[in-house]
């Protein structure tokens, strides 16, 4: 019996649940805190700290297909995609605390130049993680279900990340006192040991390198050939990516500019840490109901009915500009409740994407897919603190350094408010159109799962630690 024939263990499901406590963290934190770190603290200006942070993630996005092709030829040839997330879980926790490292007396210019370096090796390490975890679950179950429920119990623990770092981040922060450079340093080597440990323990649910097949080498090309040509053959890849992407634009925007809410909108640093209790509490409560609702009704429906309460509830904090005040958690929450199937249905419905395109055209390529799916979320993601970066230039937002405190015109607040409330909406709504398309249902599915072979070329290796009677 083949890794994806074995019902998911509640070992397997918990390990790889965790390991979204460092994506989780690493996705939340540098988004929350890295643009405010560099204009508030290091004196960068708005647009100098957009590009630092965007041209760490475009290089994420130029290596993530190349990852994702080695990824699988690693598979094939030694049976195992442990490796390069090993060394991904404990490479970043080194880069994350150098990024804010920086010593003291540089100027911005410089300082910004550090961050830069520093966070492009954060970056990649990240991604020799995460592009493999991605592909995983495609290989650890054929279920239609059962890979909702694997991914709603991992974005119960990215909720909780979230939480846990976008709260605790800033509290960590508060420690260094008048000196804000000592607060982001301990900020960041708590949290990037807390990351580095819940990737090691994702990489238990990579299989442990059964004997593979000898694959050939790849150049560069050929790599980045085979993650397009999985974008090209592959129509329901097209239109789950084209919606991804959108929607991370959309909460990359509210990530970045959630500080920037709490001091400018609300005038309260504090405001932070409830904004993300509004909005985590229900995502973890509502992810295990998403998965519900999807067995019902489809996992394309219920990501529709998700994305369109999103939407609904970040319109309403338009509000923010006219009459800012505690209101604003209840559309908070409702967005929180909705971004737990934003999360868990996409992610559920990518391990159905690939392994049609395995049925539909032989060879599985699950890293080539996760390389390119990691791109675009990065991209996505990147984006959207730059799109917030533009604003706040447009808007005549005021940098400012260590302690100097500023105060900022009415246009750089409503400026601010717009982008964590109406931007998002916008993005989310475009995202619906190719969400539309997409064309896999649940007979689609169960027929790939029917008719699939059992596995000879490493793709889809036993992985022993999934042999338990103890099932989920």
């Amino acid at each position: 019996m083949t890794a994806t024939e074995r019902p998911l263990s509640r070992g397997v499901v918990t390990r790889y649940a965790i390991g979204s406590l460092g994506t989780g963290g690493f996705a939340t934190l540098p988004g929350l805190v890295l643009v405010f770190y560099l204009t508030d603290t290091l004196g960068v200006t708005a647009l100098a700290a957009g590009l630092v942070v965007t041209a760490a993630k475009v290089w994420d996005v130029v290596i993530d297909p190349w990852i994702g092709e080695h990824s699988d030829r690693a598979l094939a040839r030694t049976g195992t995609r442990r490796t390069w997330m090993r060394v991904g879980a404990v490479a970043l926790p080194v880069g994350f605390v150098l990024t804010f490292a920086v010593p003291a007396g540089l100027a911005p210019a410089a300082s910004g130049v550090w961050v830069f370096l520093a966070f492009l090796a954060t970056a990649t390490a990240f991604s020799l993680f995460q592009v493999p975890y991605i592909a995983l679950p495609a290989e650890l179950t054929s279920d239609y279900d059962a890979r909702t429920r694997l991914l709603s119990w991992r974005v119960v623990v990215l909720s909780l990340a979230i939480l846990l770092f976008g709260a605790g981040g800033p509290m960590l922060r508060r420690m260094g006192g008048d000196d804000e450079a000592i607060g982001y340093l301990v900020m960041a080597i708590v949290a990037g040991l807390v990351i580095g440990a819940g990737m090691l323990v994702a990489v238990s649910t990579a299989s442990r390198g059964l004997p593979g097949v000898q694959a050939p080498r790849r150049g560069i090309r050929a790599a980045y050939a085979e993650g397009f040509a999985a974008l090209r053959r592959s129509a329901p890849f097209r239109a789950l990516l084209a919606t991804f992407v959108l929607q991370g634009l959309a909460t990359g925007v509210m990530l970045a500019g959630a500080n920037y809410v709490a001091v400018w909108v609300l005038e309260s640093e504090d405001a932070l840490t409830l904004l993300f209790v509004a909005l985590i509490a229900p995502a973890v409560l509502c992810a295990p109901l998403w998965s519900r609702i999807s067995r019902g009704v489809g996992k394309e429906r219920a990501f529709q009915w998700a994305s369109l309460l999103f939407a609904l509830a970040s319109l309403s904090l338009i509000g923010m500009i006219w009459a800012p005040g505690a209101w604003v958690y209840l559309p908070v929450a409702l967005a929180g409740a909705a971004y737990a199937g934003m999360q868990t249905l996409p992610m559920a419905m990518l391990p159905d994407v690939i392994s049609h395109d395995a049925r539909e055209h032989g060879e599985g390529r699950a890293g080539s897919f996760g390389g390119i799916w990691t791109a675009g979320e990065t991209a996505g993601m990147a984006l959207g603190a730059t799109v917030l970066t533009i604003v706040l230039a447009l808007t005549g937002y005021l940098e400012s350094t260590g302690s100097t405190v500023v105060e900022q015109p009415a246009a750089a607040v409503a400026g601010i408010a717009v982008s964590f409330s109406a931007l998002p909406a916008v993005l989310v709504l475009l995202s619906m159109v190719p969400l539309a398309r997409y064309s896999l249902r649940r007979h689609d599915i169960d027929a790939d799962a029917a008719s699939a072979p059992a596995a000879t070329d490493g793709s889809s290796q036993p992985n022993p630690e999934n042999d338990t009677q103890e099932t989920v």
